[in-house]
């Protein structure tokens, strides 16, 4: 292994190259570490050494340019100093604190998601991560409203706790039936593959939200507490919902008194261009879910804003809920940091710009030059490539939840993204572009010139 070196932002000069380490690293992590979504014996992780800005680093030294924000998360990327420099002071001063009493930085996040957020959704209960965020979004529709039943999309995931997961769509839930009974699926916009034989999207609009009244009516509107949506729909194909379609699902719990619950976890903080993505579409939900991007996860943190109409239920009641590290100090600190470089650098703006100027327009092209590209759609800094193996059928390049060689035509391209320097984000046919938000130009680029590569190995396999 050879010794090599770079110099961060701070002048620092760090080296790799050190074997001994890496060969620790990897041991432990073989021998103790128990992953998620894995079968242990078939993997192998890659031994990181160290991040900056978009680019994160492994032991020998070899750069990647972080495609997928980790886990769709890293909004502003890897040891932003404001976030770092934001920690370490709360540290100094107030490491940790209970949720039962007031605390500055707490209560200063609350304030500030509440200005951003749509209508009166003034009040926001913390807990650590998204897949609790709904959970207990879920549990306020259910005591608010005195039902049990929960509507969510088959194309959607919302976490891995017992709610959570059965509210999940995709096929992560499988394996963890039986969980919450009281949760009923239905099919959401997809136009390039439409349930509903959509010709527009208008006509996708329309015919999707007659199919989820359908499904209220047949499921009982009297049983039914929530309809859970991700604004944009995000692991389960970046789907940007129709003009119409989101402002109809509050018509219709407006309609029937069912929660309108907005799932944000993964497109909220600016993934779009937005604070919160909803309100890109003209529609106030009554709980939305956080987590994620609101600080970049450096602390655990996600959280739930709630309406006003809903909150006041809870004026004489008792909410029946709580977690220890609610609204811990340290990662309130971050998110109140994350507010202040979103205000000062521009962040939203950037975003939107950076979309429509260099994503879209770059990745539309590849679909004169890449008979394996389907369809690209997305919004922001959060895109998807739709992969096929004939266009006239729209047959997936490799079959749903496909594995081992089913999958081989996926693992080539997210193998050529890696071995050129960029670390992708690949899911079933799709690969997502999702990068820090504060990428610069430059590195964006050249990220697209290596996906616009590497989509040769897709082409390969092309009927």
């Amino acid at each position: 292994m050879t010794r090599t070196t770079y110099t961060d932002r701070h002048g620092q000069a760090h080296e790799f190259g050190d074997a001994a380490e890496e060969r620790r690293v990897r041991s432990d992590d073989r021998n103790h570490v128990f992953h998620s979504w894995s079968a242990q014996a078939q993997i192998d992780p890659l031994p990181i050494a160290a991040g900056e800005g978009a680019t994160f680093w492994d032991y020998e030294g070899k750069a990647y340019l972080d495609f997928s924000s980790q886990l769709v998360n890293l909004n502003l990327g890897h040891q932003h100093p404001d976030l770092v420099k934001a920690i370490q002071d709360q540290a100094g001063r107030l490491a940790t604190i209970q949720p039962a009493v007031a605390n500055d930085v707490r209560g200063e996040l609350a304030r500030r998601i509440a200005g951003v957020a749509p209508g009166d959704l003034n009040r926001v209960f913390f807990t650590n991560g998204g897949t609790d965020a709904n959970e207990y979004a879920v549990r306020i529709a259910r005591q608010t409203t005195g039902r049990s039943k929960i509507l969510s999309q088959f194309r959607s995931y919302h976490g891995s706790t017992a709610t959570s997961i059965s509210l999940t769509g995709d096929p992560r839930r499988w394996a963890n039936e039986p969980s919450d009974k009281s949760v009923a699926h239905f099919f959401g916009p997809y136009a390039y593959r439409s349930a509903f034989y959509a010709e527009n999207s208008e006509q996708e609009a329309q015919r999707a939200l007659e199919h989820l009244e359908n499904v209220i009516i047949l499921e009982g509107a009297s049983t039914i507490a929530a309809i859970i949506i991700e604004t944009v729909v995000g692991t389960n194909g970046v789907l940007v919902p129709p003009p119409g379609y989101l402002p109809g699902v509050r018509a219709l719990c407006d309609k029937y008194g069912i929660v309108y619950i907005a799932d944000e976890v993964m497109v909220g903080f600016g993934r779009i261009g937005e604070w919160f993505a909803v309100n890109a579409f003209d529609v106030t939900p009554d709980l939305i879910t956080f987590a994620k991007g609101v600080n970049s996860g450096y602390v655990p943190l996600g959280g739930v804003v709630i309406s006003e109409r809903l909150a006041k239920h809870f004026d004489n009641v008792a909410f029946p809920g709580g977690l220890t590290y609610s609204g811990h100090p340290l990662a309130c600190a971050a998110g109140v940091a994350t507010f202040d470089v979103f205000e000062r650098d521009g962040i939203l703006e950037r975003v939107r710009d950076l979309g429509e100027r260099v994503i879209e327009p770059t990745i539309t092209r590849w679909l004169e030059t890449h008979p394996s590209l389907g369809e690209v759609r997305g919004k922001g800094m959060f895109w998807a490539l739709e992969l096929v193996r004939n266009r006239e059928t729209r047959e997936p390049l490799v079959p749903f939840n496909a594995s081992g060689e089913a999958a081989k035509p996926m693992v080539a391209l997210a193998a050529a993204c890696k071995e050129a320097g960029l670390w992708p984000f690949t899911h079933f046919n799709r690969m997502h572009i999702a990068p820090p938000l504060t990428i610069t130009e430059d590195e964006l680029v050249r990220g697209l010139a290596i996906i616009d590569k590497a989509l040769e190995a897709a082409d390969g396999f092309v009927d």
